[in-house]
């Protein structure tokens, strides 16, 4: 595929994609849930041995390749990995999966009811590389504790600031608002998101496309002007700590948005699994994850 191709597979493809950029702080979390306690190792590199090794293991499954995964979204150290001895983003491309790389470094402490994006001060460097390994776009995360709008204006802010110096590089940015789904105002955080959203895309030059990773709307159907935009390649879905059933059933009340899971995919997969168990287990959590990103429901 060439960027072309990664592009029209992006806004237009049946299916959904995945994210598997866990990273330091959420890796021993990540092991543990795959049945890999923290005794299994003993320094920082052999920890990230072992999560690599298991997205090795998604990536080379046969239902990860079945055309119903379009794209994935790496860590840095994943990105720099081999799979079966090519580099990740090649391993994918050649898969017909798109690649993308997270490149935030965590959030900094709360503040008007949200957590910023913490500096990202090798950002140029990464993003250089990145583009040098076919990857085609860039995943950065921030998150919204609550409907406060001094500070949903200035993580959109922020958020749109790195987006366009991520444009600058030649690489698509899929902005990342995250509105935490356990706040009690919840649905004024998605109002309040989408329209401070939709007044930084309609300041973006013209030619210039972005994408949006959000929560499930707790209203359904919320975010269809996003969705809609010209500016907006394509809106995709976090599952936010829903269960896959639930993230499923939220995400098919919501036309033109697919999903950008990570625990809802991989809740259910287990380092003791035989290959074949391994490849069912992963077949069915991508089968209906791909049924919710295309076989819309009335809300």
């Amino acid at each position: 595929m060439n960027t072309q191709d990664m592009r029209q597979k992006i806004k237009a493809g049946q299916g959904f994609i995945a994210a598997l950029d866990q990273s330091g702080g959420s890796t021993p979390k990540a092991l543990a849930g795959y049945g890999v306690d923290e005794g299994a190792w003993s320094t920082e590199d052999e920890m990230y041995g072992l999560i690599h090794d298991m997205r090795s293991r998604i990536i080379t499954a046969p239902s990860f390749g079945s055309g119903k995964v379009i794209g994935a979204i790496l860590f840095e150290r994943t990105m720099d990995g081999q799979v079966e001895g090519k580099p990740t983003p090649q391993a994918l491309i050649e898969r017909g999966v798109v690649p993308f790389i997270k490149i935030d470094k965590g959030l900094e402490e709360e503040r008007n009811g949200v957590q910023l994006m913490k500096p990202m001060p090798e950002l140029d460097a990464l993003l250089t590389r990145a583009k040098a390994l076919g990857v085609y776009g860039t995943k950065e995360r921030s998150v919204i504790n609550q409907a406060n709008e001094a500070g949903i204006a200035e993580i959109v802010g922020q958020q749109f600031e790195v987006a366009t110096h991520v444009l600058r590089h030649g690489l698509v940015p899929m902005i990342e608002p995250e509105v935490n789904i356990k706040s009690a105002d919840r649905a004024a955080s998605d109002r309040l998101l989408r329209d401070e959203i939709l007044r930084h895309l309609d300041r973006l030059p013209e030619g210039s496309e972005v994408m949006l990773k959000l929560s499930i709307p707790a209203e359904a159907g919320l975010f269809q002007p996003l969705v809609e935009h010209p500016r907006v390649l394509r809106v995709v879905a976090l599952s936010g700590g829903f269960s896959r059933q639930d993230a499923c059933s939220e995400l098919a009340k919501n036309p033109g948005m697919i999903a950008s899971f990570s625990r809802a995919l991989l809740s259910d997969l287990r380092h003791q699994q035989s290959d074949q168990e391994f490849d069912q287990t992963l077949g069915q959590a991508i089968d209906d994850i791909h049924c919710a990103s295309t076989e819309k429901v009335a809300a």
